[in-house]
């Protein structure tokens, strides 16, 4: 039987019975309190986190049945929020968001216990839909894909945010000239 408050948000009965406590990390703040708001209004009890120790805090003060954790926080991995919440409930279901997306980092999500890896910006929907995704069941392909300009993109952003911006050591990293490198870097992004 559906309470009043139930039976006027839809959003919220399609949601499964049961403990609907979500963990939400990111280290940007307005996203965060923005998709928090959000979520809270299609039917969880959330809790946000701005950093890799507030999330594993807020996991070991209660550990939650869902949680959309962003990759790279302003402290650490969000790697290590994900572990340290398979450890402390193996039935959690957890959202890997970031803006870095690389397949060494999915694989190694997914190993964790992440169910599914999207790439910022993702909306309030596609994350409900990845969260309640039955598992073995394959996932609808994306309708717009990332163009390989866009995906060769990210990657050269990736290494050189890895090699702390230094653009020789990332040309050497990525075999290619230094001054191509500083090209690409001075471009806008593809879409």
């Amino acid at each position: 039987m559906l309470m009043e408050n139930e039976a006027a948000t839809p959003a919220r009965a399609q949601l499964p019975q049961g403990d609907r406590s979500l963990l939400l990390v990111d280290d940007d703040k307005p996203f965060l309190q923005r998709f928090g708001r959000a979520l809270e209004q299609r039917g969880f009890d959330v809790t946000t986190a701005d950093s890799v120790a507030e999330g594993v805090a807020a996991i070991r003060a209660k550990a939650p049945a869902y949680a959309v954790v962003d990759m790279r926080l302003s402290d650490g991995n969000g790697l290590d929020v994900i572990e340290a919440l398979r450890q402390a409930r193996a039935d959690s279901r957890t959202i890997v968001l970031t803006g870095y997306g690389n397949i060494a980092t999915a694989v190694t999500a997914v190993k964790l216990g992440a169910i599914d890896y999207l790439a910022k910006p993702a909306d309030v929907d596609e994350v409900i839909s990845a969260l309640m995704h039955e598992t073995g069941n394959r996932a609808e392909p994306p309708e717009n894909p990332m163009s390989a300009d866009r995906v060769r993109w990210e990657h050269i952003q990736r290494v050189y945010e890895l090699c702390e911006r230094n653009v020789s050591e990332t040309a050497r990293r990525l075999s290619m000239h230094r001054r191509t490198l500083q090209r690409i870097l001075a471009k806008r992004a593809p879409r």
